[in-house]
């Protein structure tokens, strides 16, 4: 047993504990917590639904290879899909992020933390996931882009 997000070994007690909580395993590190009156305590269990628009794209970027991370708790918010191997955030967003000042003025800062941290973050139109006719060559470009972006860590690396 490992956590989902650091890949270490957990013990029985904290898989089960995290898998009843959050969904998914985490070791105590990686467990979302909240301070209050100078102790930390768990969060209860909070439930992050996979969109329909992000399991579709997610499928397939899986199946082209991509280690997908559905939801990723990245310390501020959850990601629709992280591919952390490319250093890529993928956000589905509905018509509210461009309606909405309020939200599209989050979904800025979101994007600034993320980059602060070295992660690109890509903002989909659900309206790119949902309709068939161009969902494959919506994945076709995304799937460039990571690999793009993978090329150019391997490059840093050296």
């Amino acid at each position: 047993m490992y956590c989902n997000e650091c890949k270490r070994p957990i013990s029985r007690k904290v898989y089960d504990w995290s898998k009843g909580k959050y969904g998914r395993a985490l070791c105590r590190e990686h467990q979302p917590k909240i301070a209050v009156a100078g102790r930390v305590w768990v969060k209860p269990k909070l439930e992050y639904k996979i969109t329909p628009e992000a399991k579709r794209l997610g499928e397939i970027l899986m199946q082209r290879g991509h280690h997908v991370q559905f939801e990723k708790w990245d310390g501020h918010k959850h990601i629709d899909i992280a591919i952390t191997e490319s250093k890529v955030n993928i956000e589905i967003d509905g018509p509210q992020h461009n309606l909405n000042p309020k939200q599209a003025l989050s979904d800025l800062k979101r994007t600034y933390y993320s980059f602060i941290k070295g992660f690109v973050t890509l903002r989909i139109p659900n309206c790119l996931v949902s309709n068939p006719r161009v969902l494959e060559e919506t994945a076709d470009f995304i799937d460039e882009f990571l690999q793009e972006s993978e090329g150019q860590l391997e490059e840093e690396d050296w």
